[in-house]
């Protein structure tokens, strides 16, 4: 009993050192604040991206797929750790524009490689039959595709893009590397102020795996909406 009081009681003691003391707490929820600003910025900037070149990959333009596949071989080919420091040390150097904002678009411009081939994928997996079907009743290519192929891969890749923004919010965890103070770098500032590193690795952990769990039960709800026109 006295050993797990002393347990009890330096626990007490560290998460008040770490966490209450000082208000160090608030360092933390300016971070989430900071991640969750970040990932939905990239994820509907790399949607945007995604979609545009996932038609250059599909187009029969050869400068629109050269374009494509250059810009998805070297977005995968690179690390995305290199990709923020290039945008925001580089690309972005004399512009004064918010530190989340920059980071964010270094980030769409990483996700959305991987949208891109997400998209493309999805589009192909729908019947050619469903755009011939389109054609002949009069719909230009472009209609086609608005009204009949997009609305069938959205129900197709919605599981993968889900995977994709789970995964974003977890990339952001290096944005630390160009100034912004998120999770995971609040965590860091804890553990140097206090000389402590178990608790603030611990809290960083709880919380990136709370926003996630969150994320995904949402995000389950959503694709429960989106099938239930489906027929099984």
């Amino acid at each position: 009993m006295i050993i797990n009081g002393l347990v009890l009681a330096d626990f007490a003691d560290k998460f008040e050192k770490c966490f209450i003391r000082d208000d160090r707490y608030m360092l933390l929820l300016s971070g989430i604040l900071v991640t969750i600003q970040v990932a939905l910025l990239a994820a509907v900037l790399g949607l945007l991206i995604g979609f545009l070149i996932a038609l250059c990959n599909l187009s029969k333009n050869k400068v629109l797929n050269v374009i494509g596949k250059v810009y998805t071989d070297v977005i995968r080919g690179t690390p995305s750790v290199t990709q923020l420091m290039i945008i925001y040390f580089v690309v972005f150097a004399n512009i004064d524009w918010p530190k989340w904002i920059i980071a964010a678009i270094a980030f769409s411009i990483n996700s959305g490689a991987y949208v891109s081939e997400i998209i493309r994928a999805g589009i192909l997996s729908i019947d050619k039959g469903q755009t011939e079907a389109g054609r002949s009743l009069g719909l230009s290519k472009w209609q086609t595709m608005k009204e009949i192929i997009v609305p069938q891969a959205v129900k197709n890749i919605f599981p993968a893009m889900c995977n994709e923004f789970i995964t974003l919010i977890k990339e952001t965890a290096i944005v630390g590397y160009v100034g912004l103070v998120d999770i995971q770098k609040a965590g860091d500032f804890i553990k140097s102020a206090t000389y402590e590193a178990f608790m603030p690795l611990l809290a960083t952990a709880i919380i990136y795996f709370t926003l996630i769990k969150i994320l995904t039960l949402l995000l389950g709800l959503a694709e429960k909406r989106l099938r239930k026109s489906d027929k099984r």
